[in-house]
């Protein structure tokens, strides 16, 4: 079995591939893919996923790599209508299940209008990579299988590549090793 380090060299050499960036998935949709790790080694993925936007800003690589935080896009949508304070008393009040749903209907979580799947779709230029993070850091407010299931339906011209901090078998997401989404997915898993 290859090591993190191994796996994410993987995904550098990949991503370069002009084949890679013509997206074609399974089936001749869009490409998705996967790329799990340990929750553990989380700083270290970010760390590498930094490098790797950094050395392709010097525009030599034929394509912009774009990282969206899926925890940041949330916090600035939050912090933009002025409800992070409201959702702090909300909470205390009614507890973690009635904020997730609260937020999640905000962001339009299950529709065909995800404020995510637009904003990503408004962020994302032409000849691009995207890199989906910050998964575990939303858990429980955002599930990974519904941001996938919502860009299918909006993005089809770039491939993204979501870092998983849990295990993904090439069909099930399983979060931090744990929490399982109960969804299929047509995804490749990345790094191998």
């Amino acid at each position: 079995m290859a090591s993190l380090e191994e796996r994410l060299d993987a995904v550098e050499r990949a991503i370069r591939m002009p084949s890679f960036r013509e997206n074609k998935g399974l089936g001749n949709e869009v490409g998705y893919y996967v790329f799990d790790y340990p929750a553990n080694q989380e700083l270290i993925v970010r760390e590498r996923i930094q490098y790797m936007k950094a050395k392709n800003s010097k525009g030599t690589d034929g394509f912009e790599l774009v990282v969206f935080d899926l925890y940041d896009i949330i916090i600035d949508l939050l912090e933009e209508e002025g409800f992070m304070e409201t959702c702090f008393q909300f909470e205390k009040k009614n507890g973690m299940e009635r904020i997730v749903n609260s937020v999640g209907n905000l962001l339009k979580i299950t529709d065909d209008e995800s404020f995510i799947a637009r904003y990503i779709q408004k962020h994302t230029p032409k000849d691009a990579v995207v890199f989906l993070t910050g998964v575990g850091k939303c858990y429980p407010i955002l599930r990974s299988h519904k941001v996938l299931n919502n860009l299918h339906q909006v993005i089809d011209r770039v491939p993204f590549v979501m870092f998983f901090p849990g295990k993904y078998d090439g069909q099930e997401l399983i979060l931090f090793g744990e929490i399982k989404d109960n969804n299929y997915y047509r995804a490749f898993r990345l790094g191998d």
